[in-house]
């Protein structure tokens, strides 16, 4: 049987993901940054953060056990990621803005004037069009994140925890290598046998040895 292959190629360069969050509107804008940092699924992990999984003093946004694909919580660093904290510090800040003109409690991270976002795909393929990047569907960010952690030279575990990959075989699938990563993998190649021909020889001369080991006999 002909192996399949189905692995979808799709993510945004930095440009691209500016150009799109810049034709969302502002109950959007913060979910897709979130996805393009974290990596985490928009629709199952992301929209259903309540503001209780956020938690900025001690610097994490947290899914519990239970709520993710695996099964397993999972916990991404805020603190250390400064991008990532303005972010949903600022969405922090609109919601409790939203709370008081309102006079009513708002649980949800994410919102639409208080409620649950539900569904975004036409603002999102809009979003896609104007931008000039159609066909990209919010996934694509899923893979922006690894192919980021991995340029980034994360270690390839915590890279897997933070993005919420149990095995190391479905994270390589995510782990797009293009043309300018080999690239610059070949140029750090040719770096080291450059290295290694300028160095000094330590290669054990084996007939002298045994000619000593004769002599002493």
């Amino acid at each position: 049987m002909l192996e399949e292959n189905n692995k979808r190629k799709g993510f945004f360069e930095a440009d691209q993901y500016e150009a799109v969050l810049g034709h969302l509107s502002d109950d959007l804008r913060p979910v897709f940054a979130v996805a393009y940092i974290t990596g985490w699924r928009v629709k199952d992990e992301i929209l259903t953060r309540q503001r209780c999984h956020l938690d900025l003093k001690a610097g994490w946004l947290r899914l519990e056990p239970g709520e993710t694909k695996n099964n397993e919580g999972r916990m991404f660093p805020i603190s250390t990621v400064p991008r990532l904290r303005d972010v949903l510090a600022r969405q922090l800040a609109r919601t409790e803005s939203v709370e008081k003109a309102t006079d009513r409690i708002i649980p949800w991270l994410f919102h639409r004037n208080g409620k649950p976002i539900k569904s975004f795909r036409r603002a999102w393929r809009t979003a896609c069009k104007n931008a000039d990047v159609p066909g990209h569907i919010p996934h694509d960010f899923r893979r922006t994140a690894i192919r980021n952690l991995e340029r980034a030279g994360i270690p390839r575990s915590a890279a897997m925890a933070m993005v919420g990959h149990k095995t190391e075989s479905v994270y390589r699938r995510y782990a797009i290598v293009e043309e300018g990563m080999l690239n610059e993998a070949g140029v750090k190649l040719q770096t080291f046998y450059d290295g290694a021909k300028a160095g000094p020889s330590s290669v054990v001369r084996f007939p002298r040895a045994r000619a000593r080991r004769g002599a002493k006999a």
